[in-house]
């Protein structure tokens, strides 16, 4: 009795805390100094980051034989692949203090004692900075369930043989091109893609390799990084969609006399932290009609096509720093490069010219314009004689434009009928943030409780 009630004071009562600084950045972690076998328990960090709003990721490696799970995502990405814990920002939230945690899931065949380190690591004046977390100790008291006979040191836990999970097949995945439709509304193409991923979920890329005298410009991403460079049109996910199949489309707008389109093109997705390639098929299907029934009858029409795997030689390495030579890891290439280029267009929001910048509470702006390439604000909008200043944000792979700020929704909807009447602009409306974030405008009158004005 007296060995179970001194657990219980362990488990609830005995907390370390470790703190590091770096300049503005401070880094608090708590967890039990010990846990039982069998048993959970919580790691709970607090970054305080000041005005940090980088590309960041906070890491903490666990010993065979332990499982996390996350509790507080802070809004990160989290993973646990490998014994690592990961938190992955790509932009850091604008709160000065940002609280993440996880839970432990302890084997019971475990005793002895493990080390709990960590570092969180960000991105600061085009430099990556680190804070590391000093190891502590944590102590795994056996479970008194558990035959003594059975029970292993945590140093050397290997998991008990279990029967090969049915493997899912690859061949699942599908990625079909819908021969390109000439635009109804001027020169140029339009591209639509269907995507059946499988069971996939994270990290993907689409590339396509456009002919020369065409400009690849974004349509539907399905919530995908849009990029095009040197006649290489990129779809990147951090995440995947959620559906099954999906679409995407990008538009082709000629820049000179040219013959019709040949694109050549590839999917590429994580598995088994290797990346595979399949080869886009160009096939003349419909893809205007986006229900999954359709979707799905399109894709079982077609034979997967030929999946290939890319050698590996990078280490895990999101934010391109470099782990010990002594524990090499394998790492997605496609992983390496989705967090590259989200760092690059996050620093290239960075260097945009009349910047919006996010306020506090919920409040609407007029949206008078969008693009993909940046225009000089001021010569271009000085046409319209608009008096409130433009202000510019990049959202969805677009360049947007958007004036005033209002509390109330009618005086956003009145200063947009106010464009319309005194300016050529006939395609001005009423956009809604909360905290700087877009959110819908019904969504930003319920949580408002205001009315809805036509």
């Amino acid at each position: 009795m007296f060995y179970k009630l001194l657990l219980l004071i362990n488990l609830l009562g005995l907390l370390s805390v470790n703190v590091l600084v770096n300049g503005d950045v401070k880094v608090d972690m708590n967890s039990p100094d010990q846990v039982e076998a069998g048993q959970e328990m919580t790691v709970r960090i607090t970054l305080e980051k000041s005005d940090l709003r980088s590309f960041a990721r906070f890491q903490q490696q666990l010993p065979g034989g332990l499982e996390a799970e996350v509790v507080e995502d802070g809004h990160a990405d989290f993973k646990f692949e490998d014994q690592r814990v990961k938190f992955i920002w790509l932009k850091l939230p604008p709160e000065e203090e940002i609280t993440i945690s996880y839970k432990v899931q302890v084997n019971e065949r475990l005793k002895g004692v493990f080390e709990l380190g960590g570092a969180f690591s960000y991105i600061e004046n085009n430099e990556r900075q680190s804070v590391d977390v000093s190891a502590r100790s944590v102590t795994i008291n056996p479970s008194p369930s558990v035959d003594p006979q059975m029970l292993v040191d945590v140093g050397d836990f290997k998991p008990m043989a279990q029967p090969p999970a049915q493997r899912q097949s690859v061949q699942q995945v599908q990625c079909i091109r819908q021969k390109p439709l000439p635009l109804e509304e001027g020169p140029g193409y339009r591209v639509n893609l269907l995507v059946h991923k499988g069971n996939k979920q994270k990290f993907a890329k689409i590339q396509e390799q456009i002919p020369q005298g065409y400009e690849a410009v974004q349509e539907e991403a399905q919530g995908a990084i849009f990029t095009f460079k040197d006649q290489i049109a990129k779809f990147l996910w951090m995440n995947l969609p959620s559906e099954p199949f999906f679409v995407i489309s990008y538009r082709l707008i000629p820049t000179n006399d040219t013959e019709a389109p040949q694109i050549s093109g590839q999917f590429s997705f994580i598995e088994n932290d290797n990346t595979r390639n399949i080869d886009i098929v160009q096939k003349d299907v419909n893809l205007s009609n986006t229900s999954q029934e359709h979707l799905l009858s399109i894709v079982q029409s077609f034979e997967g096509p030929q999946i290939t795997t890319t050698g590996l030689d990078a280490r895990d390495n999101e934010m391109q720093d470099q782990a010990p030579a002594q524990q090499p890891r394998k790492s997605g290439k496609v992983r390496v490069e989705i967090a590259q280029e989200a760092k690059r267009i996050l620093e290239a929001n960075a260097r945009l010219t009349h910047q919006l910048e996010p306020q506090s509470g919920v409040y609407y702006r007029v949206q008078i314009a969008a693009g993909h390439r940046p225009i000089n604000v001021e010569r271009y909008f000085n046409q319209y004689d608009i008096e409130k200043e433009v202000r510019t944000e990049l959202h969805d792979g677009w360049r947007k434009y958007s004036v005033g700020s209002f509390p109330i929704y009618k005086e956003a909807r009145d200063y947009r009928v106010h464009i319309w009447d005194t300016t050529t602009i006939d395609d001005a409306f009423v956009a809604a943030y909360n905290d700087g974030t877009r959110i819908t405008v019904q969504e930003a009158l319920m949580i408002t409780n205001h009315k809805w004005y036509k």
